[in-house]
């Protein structure tokens, strides 16, 4: 027996999980990418990240084609840039810095962090697909991250570790 669509809503809107735009280009160049939070780590061998992504996206038909994208985590101060991705239309891009990376993939300035990834593999998920990437190019700066929680953005409100020392007083799995 499946729940309410509004009761898996709320309870999924309970896991904070960060802001990230998945950026890609049509074959002519023309960049695409949307807001997204349903992205995660899968594989240290290969390294390798997961992405999900609506099936009626024209952004899917772009990562399918070109066959790369890239994950831009956004850093506290980008929820605008997070807004104007997650709209269904408009040129996104206008006003926005960004610069090819490595693959050629949109890399936002200003980003908290960025993975480049060549598509590994697709899997159906639902009304979803999920991306599988095997990261080529990345890296990574210290700042706050941008969260999204029960429909609405904040930022972390802690201290930001140092990428330089990831580990030092943390349990590692």
């Amino acid at each position: 027996m499946a729940i309410e669509k509004d009761l898996f809503r709320r309870v999924m809107g309970s896991f904070p999980s960060g802001v990230t735009v998945i950026t890609t280009h049509e074959p002519g160049g023309e960049p695409r990418g949307f807001t997204a939070s349903a992205v995660s780590s899968l594989s240290m061998e290969p390294r390798q990240l997961l992405v999900c992504i609506n099936n009626f996206s024209t952004t899917l038909d772009a990562v399918r084609q070109v066959g790369a994208f890239a994950v831009n985590i956004l850093a506290s101060e980008q929820q605008a840039i997070a807004g104007r991705f997650a709209a269904r239309s408009g040129d996104k891009f206008a006003g926005v810095a960004w610069e090819p990376g490595d693959l050629g993939m949109p890399i936002l300035t200003g980003a908290l962090a960025h993975a480049e990834c060549r598509l590994a593999a697709t899997y159906p998920g639902g009304d979803h697909t999920i991306l599988v990437g095997e990261v080529v190019a990345a890296s990574a700066r210290d700042a706050a991250p941008l969260l999204y929680f029960r429909g609405a953005y904040g930022s972390y409100a802690g201290a930001v570790p140092s990428i330089l020392y990831p580990t030092e007083g943390w349990e590692i799995w």
